[in-house]
């Protein structure tokens, strides 16, 4: 079941292109199943909104890397434009595409958060349905007053207590993280330069006035016509035509017209052809009459072979490699324990063990999101050794410095992957023992996975653990390692008799 999520962070710089497109391309770092749909710089509003689309976990990590690229880069001390903002990262929801849950997303975004906050050091609030307090439910509210007046907050007021990182005012401001529905960015344009009817209208839209439910809606003065710039947050319910139509209504009162259109970022074909039905009056026409829906129709999603990776694996490249494939090991048998957690929760034969079944359904979901990023994470790691080790440019000592470095990089991922996969092989024992008796081969095969990749990762942390200068690390990293191997060694025996007792072979 191949699953994508949507994020649409919104970036405060909509002026130097070197900027944002270092942030997108900070995005496309991440190359497994990242799409980069679009890249909308406005200039007035001084702000770019980028799109991209891609697995949870690949959604998650490029999300954290245009996070902390776009931290480095903008200063919020500097920083003016027509759109109200509070950080860098101004603000940063997910949006559930294609099986995918609200739920799922919420975890994302809490995972985000943390990780921000303890790694960056950024202040981060989470809205929507990540929200934490009621209070914090609306974008608009925490964005309240701005970056300058969170500035002089921050520390001091209660209420602007973040739900991650440090309650410290910085450059970069604060970043809001969460999950909304899909949202229709969309402006009109007014045949005047009045930026006060743009307001007034403004106002007799949007819902916290009395306007329309789920439109938000603000006057602006941009390229010197006046625009009624709107956010549309469930165009089911209130659709975009029904919005055009007020818009035009209103401005009628003034004398005025809407001169044109215009999209920010994307918007769903669904809600275009409800606009065609509405202003062709083609009331009966079916979805299946138009021919890229039928062509669509016929795509065959059934394939679940990870295609690009094999090819990526088997190329004439250093990377991917082992390491990579030790974190797919490892993914495949958190997934496999999730299955089986899930299968068996829910049954009535197992209610005793329903608390246990959806703990561990939820922890190997976790886990599974760490070692799927990991899959990049080892190739990039390897990839910044050989960077390192072919300066040639540099003094000795600073390239030795940055191979140490580099090296130190390349064993913490596998050492990452073989803890993760522990973890796991722990998981998939206790529900191979517990959970659904017919399933209870699929959860063995996760605990050898996970033994597996233990082994593979063990592998490349003691080769580079032989290339370390600071071998007190090194020890150290030997030392768990062996604790590891043991506990799934372990683990992987007592599986297997349990699959053999349960299973009946």
């Amino acid at each position: 079941m191949h699953q994508l999520v949507e994020c649409v962070p919104n970036f405060s710089n909509g002026r130097d292109p070197a900027i944002y497109n270092t942030i997108a391309d900070a995005i496309r770092s991440v190359r497994a199943s990242i799409r980069l749909l679009d890249i909308s710089a406005d200039p007035d509003h001084n702000r770019t909104v980028i799109t991209f689309v891609g697995t949870p976990a690949d959604v998650e990590e490029a999300a954290y890397r245009a996070i902390a690229a776009a931290a480095k880069l903008i200063d919020l001390d500097t920083h003016q434009g027509e759109h109200p903002r509070i950080g860098a990262t101004d603000v940063c929801p997910f949006i559930p595409i294609k099986n995918t849950t609200i739920k799922e997303c919420v975890e994302m975004a809490h995972r985000l958060g943390q990780r921000v906050g303890a790694e960056l050091g950024i202040c981060v609030y989470l809205y929507g349905d990540a929200a934490t307090r009621p209070e914090r439910e609306k974008l608009a509210d925490i964005r309240k007053g701005q970056y300058e007046k969170w500035k002089a907050e921050i520390g001091q007021e209660p209420a602007r207590e973040p739900d991650y990182g440090p309650a410290i005012p910085a450059k970069w401001g604060a970043t809001v993280i969460g999950v909304r529905p899909f949202l229709i960015a969309y402006n009109l344009y007014l045949n005047t330069d009045n930026v006060e009817i743009a307001e007034q209208i403004a106002r007799a839209v949007r819902f916290t006035s009395g306007g329309l439910r789920y439109v938000q809606a603000k006057g602006f003065l941009v390229e010197g016509l006046a625009q009624v710039s709107m956010n549309l947050t469930n165009f089911d319910k209130t659709p975009i035509y029904r919005v055009q139509e007020m818009v035009k209504r209103e401005a009628a009162r003034y004398g005025l017209a809407v001169s044109k259109a215009e999209l920010v970022g994307l918007i769903p074909q669904q809600a275009l052809m409800e606009s065609a039905r509405y202003y062709l009056q083609l009331d009966e026409m079916q979805d299946d009459q138009v021919l890229e829906y039928r062509l669509l129709e016929e795509e065959d999603d059934s394939d679940y072979t990870p295609h690009p990776f094999l090819d990526a694996l088997a190329a004439k490249e250093p990377t991917p490699g082992g390491g990579s494939a030790a974190a797919l090991a490892g993914a495949l048998a958190a997934a496999l324990a999730q299955m089986v957690a899930g299968l068996t929760a829910g049954k009535k034969k197992y209610a005793a063990v329903q608390g246990q079944a959806e703990a561990i359904a939820a922890q190997a979901s976790s886990l599974r999101t760490e070692l799927t990023t990991a899959i990049r994470a080892d190739a990039a790691a390897y990839e910044a050794v050989i960077t390192a080790a072919r300066q040639q440019d540099v003094p000795e000592e600073i390239r030795a410095t940055a191979v140490e470095n580099a090296t130190i990089g390349a064993g913490e991922v596998p050492l990452r992957v073989a803890r993760l996969s522990r973890d796991v092989a722990q998981l998939a024992q206790t529900i191979a023992t517990i959970g659904l008796a017919s399933a209870v081969t699929d959860a063995a095969a996760g605990a050898l996975l996970a033994h597996t990749a233990v082994q593979i990762a063990a592998m490349n942390v003691r080769i580079n653990a032989l290339g370390l200068q600071n071998q007190a690390l090194a020890a150290q990293w030997l030392a768990e390692l062996e604790t590891w191997e043991r506990d799934t060694a372990v683990i992987a025996e007592a599986v297997m008799a349990a699959a053999r007792e349960r299973g009946g072979f």
